[in-house]
């Protein structure tokens, strides 16, 4: 048995649960999944809190210690697994990756409030604010620097897959949901995201969950 513990909420709406467990996934981290129901009030907090001091997932607990934050967690795997290379290589490409995961981790409010994660529902037509259209031009920005400038090996932001795609596969799902018009290069990493074979089994298990609630 792993001596990795993972504290996640709902597959298909928790957002900050699907970063870090598609990192440990790409890592190749053995953990044991626990799975707590969100949006039940004092419910969930009660399920939550003897994992998590903070109240919140995910959460990881591992040799005592308790990580939680999605990109604490991926940086912690990054470093538990460096063979992973859940980091680029090249320290441009790095330092870009990071700014990028960091940008995701504290930005876009307009985004996460209008277009919240859905991952099996499809709600065309939702009319979004300005801001969250500013929001959504600046992701399609980041995405399409990080393509033109280290994506030549492979279908990810940085080429191989990265934190940085971690925190951006969350945005995938809501493009879907939300049928967000995406030019070429957004269209086409978004499909190398969704047929990445982790996300899919997170998918499959958000669908699993919707199926036995």
């Amino acid at each position: 048995m792993s001596d990795v513990i993972l504290v996640i909420g709902d597959k298909n709406i928790s957002s900050w649960s699907m970063r870090p467990w598609l990192a440990l996934r790409h890592a190749g981290i053995p953990f044991q999944e626990v799975s707590v129901k969100l949006r039940q009030e004092e419910k969930t907090r009660a399920a939550i809190l003897p994992h998590s001091p903070s109240g919140l997932v995910p959460v990881v607990k591992v040799g005592g210690v308790t990580i939680n934050e999605s990109l604490g967690i991926c940086e912690w795997a990054a470093e538990r697994a460096p063979h992973a290379g859940l980091w680029p290589d090249d320290w441009r490409a790095r330092a870009m990756a990071r700014s990028a995961a960091t940008e995701m981790h504290n930005g876009f409010p307009a985004v996460r409030r209008e277009l919240s994660m859905d991952i099996l529902g499809r709600h065309p037509g939702v009319e979004r604010s300005p801001e969250c259209e500013a929001n959504i031009a600046r992701i399609l920005e980041v995405w399409t620097a990080a393509r033109a400038a280290f994506g030549q090996d492979g279908p990810f932001l940085f080429g191989r897959w990265s934190v940085a795609d971690a925190m951006y596969a969350p945005v995938v799902t809501r493009f879907i949901t939300y049928d967000v018009p995406l030019p070429a290069v957004a269209t086409a990493y978004v499909e190398a995201m969704l047929a990445d074979p982790h996300l899919q089994e997170w998918i499959a298990g958000a669908r699993a969950e919707v199926a036995g609630a």
